[in-house]
């Protein structure tokens, strides 16, 4: 029975050596203890020269003590010489009220405070548990590390690596190596999982920080990073370095991202831009937000809104956009965009200019407010107000509300000019096939003849009048009303009859390309339109009913 102990014992001598022989650890210049490890008690304690001179072999209830530090264990041998010792079968360390760790096999160094433990290694702090293979634990430096593998477990999370430290004394933990963030913590349903490359993990505060490729998927969201923070606790993402967040057909992407998962809402900062891949559009500024539960999205500073559903795409810069989305997830679900401020549009075939505009999805109109100013090629039309409708990729209706006015450019003298309270444009492709104008209507025309040789300048004033065109070239003027008009020679045109009372060219605020969005170019002082305000009747008054009796008479009875 003495020599099967003895060779139970060469057997753990060998495994001690192997021990000491993992990752090497900085020593971070560290000052050799000066205290004594203390044996407290063995069942049984002798020698054995033959298999090491100088150790002290412990068999049964073997308890150390190393500065308040208790060590148990089945046996040791322990090396008073160095200070150190080899603890094997159910060995357990305990500092304090607060950690404890647990394992196979411990090799214990007092001169530089390390304990070494192997196989089936587990160390608690608190609310807090890491299991690992292998695990040296440094007193001195209050710092655990593992590089075989291992998992760490706190109340809301569990935590996978293939090599990590923790230290109890801040409750700050690093990982590296494939990371694995897992909340909440099995066996509940994992509703957040976040995989890196190195991780930085408070288990107190619940806060990751990320460094390196990384990916957190929570429900149908997914964020990717290289430099970001995540708190676990309120499922919030900080994130830096033009992190990605994506959720279905849409993406959000930003110098630095701001995600609240709980409330389904993403902000970003610096050359942000929001995607709608479904939708086919995009807002860019440095600042944009967007809520996927009410599908309500804005963009401000520099912002622009890009579409590109259709052939050519569109591009419109304002101060401000706001996306509302209604009866979300239904089948009467639409959209509205809102621009406030210095809106200017481009598109290849169109631009616009207004203070502010609205799109509606219901029925694809677009309303444009206040000196709203509407160019297609040589075409200008202008009013207090603009709405126009989209069918496909092309204009299908422009309506001008009050002070309409159209203007085509011949050349830099003659304008074909039509003015009138309120104006409807209809278009057949990207050409105007109609124009009606209604109420105080005035007119301008100049007809070319089969040379397209300029005739002269037809003047006409109705209330109501139907312009027909084919190719952009007038074809039929009609009035269902009473008309006046007159013809004027090319040679005998007057000067001052040349334009409309109300005539306006504003060629020099047109936007030349997607670019020139950003130039803002106000109409110069003077030509904006002052809005017409209608005036209600006044009421009349009780005593002009009456003819100046406010009240009942009263009836005086004769004597």
């Amino acid at each position: 029975m003495r020599h099967v102990r003895t060779i139970l014992l060469c057997c753990f001598a060998l495994i001690a050596l192997s021990m000491t022989m993992g990752p090497a650890r900085n020593n971070r210049n560290r000052k050799p203890s000066d205290s004594r490890v203390h044996l407290l008690h063995a069942d049984r304690l002798y020698f054995n020269q033959r298999v090491h001179p100088t150790a002290q072999f412990l068999v049964g209830n073997v308890r150390f003590d190393h500065e308040g530090t208790l060590m148990y264990c089945d046996s040791a041998l322990f090396y008073e010489a160095t200070n150190s010792f080899d603890a094997f079968g159910n060995v357990r360390m305990r500092q304090g009220d607060t950690l404890s760790l647990v394992g196979d096999v411990l090799y214990y160094d007092g001169l530089d405070q390390m304990a070494r433990v192997r196989h089936n290694v587990v160390l608690k702090h608190r609310q807090t548990t890491l299991y690992a293979d292998s695990l040296d634990y440094d007193r001195l430096y209050d710092l655990g590390y593992f590089f075989e593998g291992g998992r760490l477990v706190d109340k809301d999370n569990e935590l996978t690596s293939d090599w990590g430290e923790y230290s109890p004394s801040t409750r700050e933990a690093v990982f590296n190596y494939n990371v694995r963030l897992v909340n909440p913590r099995p066996p509940k349903q994992a509703t957040s999982v976040l995989i890196s490359d190195t991780l930085h993990y408070n288990s107190q505060t619940g806060l990751a920080h990320v460094l390196g490729p990384s990916n957190i998927d929570n429900g149908g969201n997914h964020v990717y990073t290289e430099d970001g923070y995540y708190n676990s606790n309120t499922d919030e993402s900080y994130l830096l370095n033009r992190s990605i967040l994506q959720n279905g057909y849409k993406m959000l992407v930003g110098d630095s991202v701001c995600w609240n998962a709980k409330d389904s809402i993403g902000k970003a900062y610096g050359h942000a831009i929001y995607t709608d891949t479904l939708n086919k559009n995009k807002f860019m500024g440095n600042y944009a937000m967007y809520n996927d539960r009410t599908g309500y999205a804005e963009a401000a500073d520099s912002a622009v809104l890009i579409d590109y559903s259709q052939r050519d795409t569109f591009y419109a810069h304002a101060d401000s956009f706001f996306l509302y989305t209604y009866h979300i997830g239904t089948d009467s679900m639409y959209r509205m965009i809102h621009a406030y401020n210095h809106v200017r549009a481009y598109r290849v075939d169109v631009q616009a200019v207004c203070d502010s505009m609205v799109y509606d999805g219901r029925d694809s109109c677009t309303t444009m407010y206040k000196d709203p100013i509407v160019w297609q090629e040589g075409q200008q039309m202008l009013g207090e107000k603009i709405k126009a409708w989209r069918n496909d990729s092309t204009i299908d209706s422009v309506y001008v509300i009050n002070q309409a006015l159209s203007v085509e450019r011949l050349d830099s003298v003659h304008y074909n000019q039509i003015a009138g309270k309120e104006m409807h444009i209809y278009f057949q492709g990207k050409d105007p096939y109609l124009i009606v104008a209604d109420k105080n209507v005035y007119v301008n025309y100049y007809p070319f003849d089969d040379d397209s040789l300029m005739i002269g300048m037809n003047r006409l004033e109705t209330s109501l009048l139907l312009m027909y065109l084919k190719d952009r070239k007038v074809q039929k003027i009609t009035s269902p009303t009473e008309a006046s008009g007159i013809m004027y020679p090319v040679t005998q045109i007057p000067p001052s009859e040349r334009y409309l009372e109300n005539f306006s060219w504003f060629d020099y605020v047109r936007p030349v390309d997607k670019n020139d969005i950003f130039h803002w170019r106000p109409k110069k002082a003077g030509t904006e339109l002052k809005e017409s305000v209608r005036h209600t009747a006044p009421k009349q008054r009780l005593e002009d009913v009456r003819g100046g009796d406010t009240g009942p008479k009263t009836l005086k009875k004769d004597n």
